[in-house]
């Protein structure tokens, strides 16, 4: 039997929490993206109609899913030229929904919770791709946020 320190124990739990978190925001967003509702009236709607049988959150992962989508929200007007800037040939406004929304949440993380690495801000974007979008987005938003991660590092 091998013994396992307390951060194997501590981080799959935290790993998979933030997975959460970002799944969580990515739904907001999207609910708040098609329905043009207020993020504040977003927020209040989503966790009265939770689903029952969706994995508990934690308190904390509950804020920071908050604070990723209002983060995005507010910011949006900054994230999308450096999308844009990044995106060839693409106007934002005709990327797939999913896809942006990704690229937002993600382009946040990389300004604006700097204490995550952003291998891991991209690798978190890339598992929201494979869940609520297809392989086509998956690379596209590897090479959006992989240029964009370049970018920010000369920077």
């Amino acid at each position: 039997m091998t013994t396992k320190t307390v951060k194997e124990h501590v981080e799959p739990a935290a790993k998979d929490s933030r997975r959460q978190s970002r799944e969580v925001a990515v739904q907001m967003l999207y609910q708040w993206e098609v329905g043009r509702s207020a993020m504040a009236e977003v927020i209040e709607t989503f966790w009265l109609h939770e689903q029952p049988d969706a994995p508990p959150l934690t308190e904390d992962a509950r804020t920071f899913a908050v604070r990723l989508a209002t983060g995005v929200v507010d910011t949006v007007v900054s994230l999308d030229p450096v999308i844009s800037d990044a995106a060839d040939n693409w106007r934002i406004e005709r990327m797939n929904v999913m896809d942006r929304l990704i690229l937002r949440l993600a382009v946040y993380e990389f300004l604006h919770e700097t204490a995550t690495p952003s291998k891991v801000i991209i690798n978190e974007a890339l598992e929201l791709a494979r869940t609520f979008s297809n392989d086509d987005s998956v690379r596209f938003i590897n090479g959006i946020l992989d240029a964009i991660r370049r970018r920010l590092e000369r920077a």
